[in-house]
Order: C-alpha cells, then structure tokens, then sequence
C-alpha cells in the first residue's frame, strides 16, 4: 500500500511518519511509527498506540545521528540507546534527516538558554532577596519606633487627664501634640515601607510564576524521559531472557554484527523456563491479536480505595526487643525425636509472643484482597484473587522460626478491624487432643472466611514438620461462590545445627463449589541443586471442563502474577517421566499481590509484620479468656522469661486439673448411661461442630453471640483459664 506522503519538515514542527527499525537477528527490521517532537524521537508498534504505549524516547539534545546509505541512517546518544533506522527511499530518508537536524540544532540552543536563564534567574532571586530583606528591616524599625512613640503618647494623655487648669496647662497640651505628630509621622513612613514592599513583591510574584511552571515542565519532562529509559530497560531484560531459550531462526544468522547487536524491544510477554522438577506447563507470548482485542481485565479491577478520611485508632508500631537468653536445646530436644510438638514441654525461649490463634489471624495481613474479589464479575478471576490470598498467608512465616503458644482449651481471641479494613475476626480454641482452632471473619465489604486448623507436628532430629489439617471456607456475598481449601506443609530445617530456616511445599486445589472451577497451585520444594528461584509457586486455574484461563506465578514470600491464557497445546515429551508439558500462550502477566516491608528493626521483634505486632496490645472489652490477657504470653512480650516458664507451667498443670476434673464426670455420667463409654463432655463457647455440606467434613462454625456479649459486657458463661 502506498503511504501518504510526509510534508516537508519546518522548525518547531511535530513530523510523524514510518520507518523500519532494527530489532534482532531473529525479526530483523520491523516497521514502527516515529513521531519527532520538543527535541525527542519517540516510536511505537502502532499510531493507536500514541495515547497509552510508547517504545521508546531518544533525546536529540545529546544524540548523534549519521547516514549510512541512501536509505539507512542510525541515531546514537552514544549510551545504550542506539536506533538502526530504514526509510522507505531516499527522498523520505532526506526529510527524516533534515527534520532530525532541526530539533536537534533547537534542542541544544533551548538547553543552553534554559542554562543561562537559571543563572540568570538565580542571580534575580538574589537581588530580590537582598531587597526585600532591606525593606523588612525598615518595617521592623518603623514597628520599634511606633512602639516607643506610642508608649510616650500615652503616658503623656495620662499625665494630662490628671492636670489641673492652670500654668502648666500650654505645656502638657504641647508635649501631647509634639508626640502624636512624631507618630503620626512614624506611622506614614510604616504604611509607606508597606506599600513599597507590597509593590515589590508583586512586581516579581508573575516572574516567579513562570519560572516556577518553567521549572515544572521542565520536570515532567524529565520524569517522562525517566519512565522511558525505565520501560527500555526492561524491555531489553526481557528481550535477553527471551533470547537465551528462542532458537535461531534458519533463515537468520546468529554471528555478531558491529553496531546491530540491539535486544528486541518489541516483546511484550516473557518466557518462562521449563521447570524440569516442579513446573508442568511452559507458558509463551501469545499471538498480537490478542493484545488488540483482550485487554487484561486485572488493569480495571485495580481501583483505589475509598479517600474518606475517617479517625481510626492508633496502635503501637514496637514492642520490646528480643532478649538474648541462650539455652543448650540438643538437652531438650533429644529425648523428643518423633513425638507430637503439642505434647513436648517446651520453654518459652522456643516461643513467639503471641498463641496459635493470633498466628491464625494474621492470614488477614491482605484481606484486601478478598475485597478485590468481591467486587469481580468473572468467577475466574475472582478465583486468582482467593488463589493469591491462600499464598499471601505464608508470606509472613519466612523468618518467623519461633513457635507460638499452644492455646489453651477455650481461650479466644478477637481481632476487630471493622474500622480500619472492614472486618471482624474471631477465633476459639474448641479441642486440647487434637489441638484444634476455630476461626471466623464477616467482612462489610462482601465476604465471609472460616476455618477450623488442627495441627499435627513431627520431630525428625534434623528437621521439624507441622501439617496444617482442615479446610479454609471463603464465601462472597453477592456471587454465592463458595471456596474451599487446605493448607501445605511447614518444615523447619536446622533444628539442632545450623542456622534456623523454613519451607512450604505441597499442592493445594482451590476449588468454587458452585461453579466447578479450580486453581492448582504447587508450592515447590527447596533443593539445593534446582536451576529455580527459591519459594515458587505455580498454578492455574481451571473451568469445570478443565479448560485453562488463568496461569499463575511468583514466590509465597514476595509476590504472585497472573497472566490469561489465550491458548494451549500439549508439548513435547519433556516432563519428569517423559510426560507431556502443556504450553500456555498468554498476555502480558499483572501482578495480583505483592509482600509489604516489614517495620523497622523487626530482627528484634521476632520479625513480626506491622499487623503482628498490634496483635497483643492491651485492649478494653475483650473476653476473660482472650489471648491478651494471658499472662505468661505477656511475661515473654515483656522480656521476663524466666517469670514466664514459671506462668506457662501455673497454666498448663491448671488445665491439666481442669481436664482431669472433666473425665471424672464423664466417668460418673457414662457409667449411668446405657453404652457405657465415657464421653469428653466439653462443648465450644462460640462455635458448634456440624458437618460441611460443600466438603462432607465435621468441622466447627460460629453460632453467633460473642459480639453482642461484648456490647453489653456480660462474659460471665466464659471459663476461668487463666
């Protein structure tokens, strides 16, 4: 097809038009569109892309540009930015060359005015300065000598109120006259000293105006500049990964080339390697096309909360630094190798201050996410959502190798956040063997979490394992859509020697009850000898038919990515055991979640995120049995360990007794039943166990009562624990 033809370049002129671009060995030259304008060269796949994507920005203020031949001409600001051009024919590339000149000649002369005019514009602010501080010291003068004036002018009124009529009257009235003139007179020069200041001060107030906005431009264009080296640079990270696992193309030749050796900057996807151990899928860029006509619907999803201001309370950002007491754990620990972590007498040296059921509760650290999810109209898409909630929970566990407190039977604990984040949590320690915790969270913004976790612990002698048991149930208001999942497995290496660190491996299958769709997330392993990054997780996620939609990726302690999937086709047999590998096309990745900083100087505090360390703050109102107010818990916080392994034992040998006293009486009331067989008699204060209908398990749920128990302060059905 034939292009209009470009007009003839003038000076100050935007001059627009195609060229071709050299962009790899493997591409070649590929036509993209130029637009020239205020001294950058800018260009881009398509001229729709102009309003949102732009390729690249060279500055001609500092460029070199040379011809090559009758048709190629190469620009070059002698860094990284080296643009290898084609034109259509010689006359175009005659115009493009005449119209670079241009600018650049008035790129250069614009920069070395605006260099004299800052020195100029410096040296005026000086001399301006220098004036108006003169005339503020003559306002200052004046203010003193009205002042000393004033002050005499009323002594004198004084003395004058109280003369008689006499001699001495002519004078008295002199002395009164003489003063007010000389304020009068002072007065004049003050109201005059501000005008003048005044006059001043508006003469240069529209010079600085436009110096100011001169600076503002002046800004902007250089954070555009920014942004455009920023986008290049990760263009040509992307284009190198890409080029380490693309083939040659026969038809090109690989061999180095002086001065055309440039990365492609036109990849918009990236290629994730094959994972030979754990991945099952290889995702590539899919088709164009699809960039033109299915435009990720995460950008729309991502909109700023609500600005309303509203007073919310102010909690404590510290707690008391980590004593440094030292104890010889292979005494403590060699006599425990396979048994159950719950049934091991640990120190509190071992411990976190803060119980299992405020660890359970920092699952929330990114509610948030679950209100992105509820606000999604696909299913599919609120499904990344929960998928990267279920990941974001372990994000807090990579440097958090103490233990916390095994909760005692019927202790509780309330996290309300109704103001902050729109939710309130309540969790409830319903079994002692096994050791079981009921959670529940209602959140104003459309959803519904609960679980009930019991943990079970094996000691390996070099290594401690802790399997979570039990389903996680989320449930958004508007849809119905009923999530369900389980948790992976937590290793903590090192235990006798070596430094402390820990792992999460397993699958988890995040599964929508009411429509069938499903996301798999695999949570790879650490090995020593695997080419990955450390703490992956990969997954996708699924319609009923199994069908792909979303493939997911990232790491469990930094952040999750998702990209959707155009297609797939099974691939070679490449996988462990010489299976399948599915390859995905997909857009461009968004990213979903991404870990917040821990606070400052958290090496001292167990490493407690900014929602941990709130955790065990005093507060007013909560219930007898909550985790706040136990007090060995509160001993260790306060760095009295010695004072709280005295408490913790007090604790346990209570509800030992307490247990004790329980079976007497299920003995004596199974021993007047009929079947005979003694039944623990306990019974939750909060939940109910009853079985799940969408998973078919026994599981407890909260039967409602404990916030209105705390408006009107009546706790007095809740056990004595502590």
């Amino acid at each position: 097809m034939s292009e209009p033809k470009a007009p003839t370049p003038t000076p100050g002129d935007t001059y627009k038009g195609w060229l071709f671009k050299w962009t790899n060995y493997i591409k070649g030259y590929q036509r993209r569109w130029f637009v020239l304008s205020n001294g950058l060269l800018s260009y881009y796949r398509t001229q729709a892309e102009m309003g949102h994507t732009c390729r690249g920005t060279i500055n001609l203020a500092t460029a070199n540009i040379a011809v090559e031949d009758s048709c190629n001409f190469v620009i070059s600001n002698g860094g990284a930015q080296t643009y290898h051009l084609k034109a259509s024919s010689e006359v175009e590339r005659q115009r493009w060359i005449t119209a670079l000149e241009l600018a650049k000649a008035k790129a250069v002369r614009m920069q070395a005015e605006s260099g004299q005019s800052q020195l100029g514009f410096t040296e005026g602010v000086q001399s301006t300065l220098r004036t108006l501080g003169s005339k503020v010291e003559d306002l200052s003068t004046c203010n003193d000598l009205i002042a000393k004036h004033g002050s005499a002018l009323q002594r004198s009124l004084s003395e004058l109120e109280g003369v008689k009529l006499g001699g001495d009257t002519s004078d008295k009235i002199r002395q009164v006259t003489e003063r007010a003139t000389l304020f009068r007179i002072t007065s004049n020069a003050m109201i005059n000293a501000c005008r003048d200041f005044l006059a001043l001060a508006q003469a240069h107030s529209k010079r600085w105006q436009k110096a100011l906005q001169a600076e503002r431009d002046q800004r902007v264009r250089l954070e555009e500049t920014l942004e455009q080296l920023a986008k290049q640079h990760n263009h040509l990270e992307r284009a190198f990964r890409g080029a380490t696992v693309l083939p040659a193309s026969p038809s090109n030749p690989t061999a180095d080339s002086p001065g055309k050796g440039d990365a492609s900057d036109d990849d918009d996807n990236e290629f994730f390697d094959a994972c030979e151990d754990v991945q099952e899928f290889i995702t590539i860029p899919a088709d164009p096309k699809y960039h033109r006509s299915s435009p990720s619907p995460f950008f729309l999803l991502r909109s700023p909360q609500s600005q309303e201001v509203v007073p919310v309370r102010k909690r404590r950002t510290r707690i008391p630094d980590k004593p440094n007491y030292s104890l010889n754990l292979w005494s403590i620990m060699k006599n425990c190798i396979g048994k159950e972590l719950s049934k091991i007498p640990m120190p509190v040296n071992f411990n976190e201050p803060i119980s299992m059921l405020q660890r359970l509760s920092e699952d929330l650290e990114y509610s948030e996410l679950l209100d992105r999810g509820a606000k999604c109209q696909s299913s599919l898409e609120q499904l990344c959502y929960v998928a990267a909630f279920t990941v974001s929970s372990y994000s807090t566990t990579v440097h958090r190798t103490g233990k916390p407190f095994n909760p005692l039977l019927g202790e509780t604990f309330e996290l309300d956040r109704l103001q902050e984040s729109g939710y309130r949590s309540l969790c409830e320690q319903v079994s002692h063997h096994p050791p079981a915790a009921a959670h529940h969270v209602i959140s104003e913004r459309g959803w519904t979490l609960r679980q009930e976790i019991t943990v079970a612990s094996k000691f390996r002698g070099k290594y401690l394992s802790i399997m979570p048991l039990g389903s996680i149930h989320c449930i958004f208001d508007k849809s119905n859509n009923h999530y369900s999942w389980k948790k992976v497995t937590t290793t903590v290496h090192n235990i006798i020697v070596g430094k402390l660190w820990i792992d999460q491996s397993g699958e988890i299958d995040v599964i929508n009850h009411r429509t069938g769709d499903r996301c798999h997330l695999k949570f790879a392993p650490y090995s020593y000898f695997s080419r990955d990054v450390a703490r992956k997780v990969t997954g996708v996620v699924t319609d009923k038919d199994g069908k792909a939609h979303y493939v997911l990726s990232g790491t469990w302690d930094e952040k999750m990515e998702c990209s959707r999937v155009m297609q797939s086709s099974r691939g070679g047999e490449n996988g462990t055991e010489g299976r399948q590998k599915t390859v995905y096309q997909t857009l461009k990745a968004r990213e979903l979640w991404r870990k917040n900083p821990l606070p400052e100087g958290a090496e001292n505090m167990y490493y407690f995120t900014q929602l941990a360390l709130t955790l065990n703050e005093q507060e007013d109102g909560v219930a007898p049995t909550d985790s706040r107010r136990r007090p060995d818990q509160r001993l260790m916080e306060q760095g009295m360990w010695d004072e709280a392994n005295a408490e913790k034992q007090r604790l346990e040998e209570k509800q030992r007794s307490v247990r004790r006293e329980r079976e007497r009486e299920a003995v004596r009331l199974a021993s007047t039943a009929e079947e005979g067989a003694p039944q623990d008699n306990y019974t939750a204060l909060w939940f109910e166990q009853v079985v799940d209908e969408a998973t078919g398990e026994p599981t407890h749920i909260y039967k409602g009562g404990y916030w209105e128990t705390k408006e009107q302060g009546t706790w007095e059905n809740c056990p004595d624990i502590f």
